[in-house]
């Protein structure tokens, strides 16, 4: 097809000039009003609305920072056309060709939206009623929406979801929702399918690291707009998944894992809430001069090009490497049937190990790039090349350290020499107390939320996941698949 052929070609009205408007095959309006002017449907046009007669494009647009769409850090605005076709005919076959242009794009038209009411500010409900909302009416979104009312509501609401009625699940929230969901996926029955379903972020809470790291991915902002629009046009990526297994608990990650350093000012800068973000920086630098150091040893198989860190060293086998089988008969069979994800099939055993002895400062996995919107942990993330990047701290003098962490925003901590930066496959963590107080260990800390305590941890009383012991994480290449900008 000659993409410069004209679909359709009308005389029409555009805010009372009359002009030829043009949809090219290729997905262009073309019109002139006082000199060219030009829309691509696929990036600026995200739905049009009838009035009579009239015809209006919802468009975003240019604004005075940049252009929309082409990768650049401007400033995405909106400016609707209108048009009014020669004739009642031509406007119906206008809406048609719209229509039919725009569908074919295979952009969603049925989701179902998570608003968490208590993440970050607390501004979720405002920013997707003010912002999310208009934009996915706009191109014709039938929305269900759904508000969490507590922690692991997300996760047990997909569990049962019928998705056969969504084309796709929106997490207006933090990351801490957009986990829930791959994790209620992944211990369905029907796994396999539900984990299939396109997932899409809006960033209204804390960190904000998966969002940040789709727009960031393509030059773009990390804003609201931006991010509705990454659904809206329904291009999708795959994205790595990490199962997290000790005895038979398991947990799905999809952003980081953390212990040492960067788990305990997370985690333990909860106590100065009332600071709101300053408390991240103003505990660093308590941690950072009262520095601790945790025993302990990291079991790794690496990628390819990484085989020069750590000591070779014969699989490390333990509880934390055993399968999970959940315990329900199949009726018909008799047979022991497995629910739920059960981890990549890979033979632990003939892979090529190698092992890290600490103490340690900091250990740092990352699935993406950015673990919040200005922590870029792990540069060199992809989010589907079947390896998480290991970022790891064994010793630095003070003030090195500081300049280091304030380096995190750009990625640059990583090419510091007091800093190991590797892929892996296959990680084994086994987390030691620290250094000089045997009775003193530490937090381990998964995608934002608290995985394990330690003994004399900061509130070691409270119940967590797993225990502070040995955990293996594996790797699934693109096991879940993300809306992405482009």
């Amino acid at each position: 097809m000659d993409r410069t052929a004209a679909i359709i070609s009308d005389q029409v009205n555009v805010d009372g000039t009359v002009t030829q408007l043009s949809l090219l095959a290729d997905g262009k309006l073309w019109w002139l009003d006082g000199g060219k002017r030009n829309l691509t449907i696929e990036k600026e046009v995200i739905g049009f609305a009838t009035d009579g007669l009239n015809i209006r494009l919802k468009t975003v647009v240019e604004g005075a920072d940049g252009c929309c769409g082409c990768g650049s850090r401007g400033k995405v605005v909106r400016n609707d056309v209108v048009f009014r076709p020669s004739s009642e005919e031509s406007h119906r076959l206008w809406c048609r060709k719209l229509k039919e242009f725009i569908d074919s794009l295979g952009r969603p038209k049925r989701l179902f939206v998570f608003v968490n009411p208590f993440g970050g500010r607390k501004f979720a409900a405002n920013i997707f009623r003010d912002h999310v909302k208009p934009l996915l009416e706009d191109a014709q979104v039938h929305l269900t929406v759904q508000e969490t009312k507590h922690q692991l509501h997300a996760k047990q609401v997909v569990q049962s979801l019928d998705f056969s009625k969504y084309d796709g699940i929106v997490c207006v929230s933090g990351d801490g929702i957009l986990v829930e969901v791959v994790n209620g996926l992944l211990q369905r029955e029907d796994w396999d399918t539900a984990i299939k379903i396109p997932l899409g972020v809006v960033p209204a809470g804390t960190g904000n690291g998966m969002a940040k790291s789709l727009l960031d991915s393509v030059g773009d902002p990390c804003t609201i707009t931006n991010a509705v629009l990454a659904i809206i046009r329904g291009h999708k990526r795959s994205l790595d998944v990490a199962t997290i297994t000790q005895g038979e608990t398991r947990f799905f990650s999809v952003l980081m894992l953390a212990w040492g350093l960067v788990a305990d000012i997370d985690i333990e800068s909860e106590k100065y809430r009332w600071m709101g973000s300053a408390r991240i920086d103003f505990y660093a630098l308590t941690r950072i001069f009262h520095l601790r150091h945790y025993e302990g040893c990291l079991y790794f198989v690496p990628a390819p090009g990484f085989e020069a860190y750590g000591e070779t060293i014969s699989y490390p086998g333990s509880s934390a490497s055993k399968r999970i089988i959940s315990d329900q008969m199949d009726g018909e069979s008799g047979k022991l049937k497995r629910l739920g994800y059960q981890g990549p099939e890979i033979d632990l055993e003939n892979l090529s190990w190698r092992v890290l002895n600490g103490p340690f400062i900091s250990v740092w996995l990352h699935n993406v790039p950015w673990g919040a919107e200005n922590t870029k942990a792990a540069p060199n993330a992809e989010f589907s090349d079947g390896y998480l990047d290991l970022i790891i701290m064994k010793n630095c003098p003070k003030l090195p350290l500081l300049s280091l962490m304030s380096d995190l925003n750009n990625g640059g901590h990583v090419k510091s020499p007091h800093v190991m930066y590797l892929k892996v496959k296959v990680l084994v963590l086994e987390p030691g107390p620290r250094r000089g107080d045997q009775e003193k260990e530490g937090i381990i800390d998964a995608d934002g939320e608290v995985l394990a305590r330690g003994k004399g941890s900061y509130q070691c009383e409270q119940k967590a996941l797993m225990a502070y012991d040995k955990l293996q994480i594996t790797v699934d290449q693109g096991l879940a698949t993300l809306f992405t900008p482009i």
